[in-house]
């Protein structure tokens, strides 16, 4: 079984936009506190922005980073 990190990893790469804690609880089934806690542990997850003012209050969107592929190697022709 994968870890709630590969999980949460996973939902937010398949998310171009980026996601809110409450959306990734929606989506994971992960409580918001050890939600929280895994989002702080995690190197590669980022807040991208912040939505609202809603009734006040601003909404963390979380994003991770996405590496690149490897660069190819060089060709002879390219040498």
């Amino acid at each position: 079984m994968k870890s709630k990190h590969d999980l949460v990893r996973k939902v937010l790469r398949d998310s171009e936009d980026g996601l809110t804690v409450r959306q990734i609880v929606d989506l994971t089934q992960i409580d918001k506190d050890p939600l929280s806690r895994i989002l702080q542990t995690m190197p590669d997850a980022y807040i991208d922005r912040w939505s609202g003012p809603n009734r006040g209050q601003y909404t963390a969107v979380w994003c991770v980073v996405v590496p690149p592929e490897n660069c190819p190697r060089p060709t002879r022709e390219e040498s």
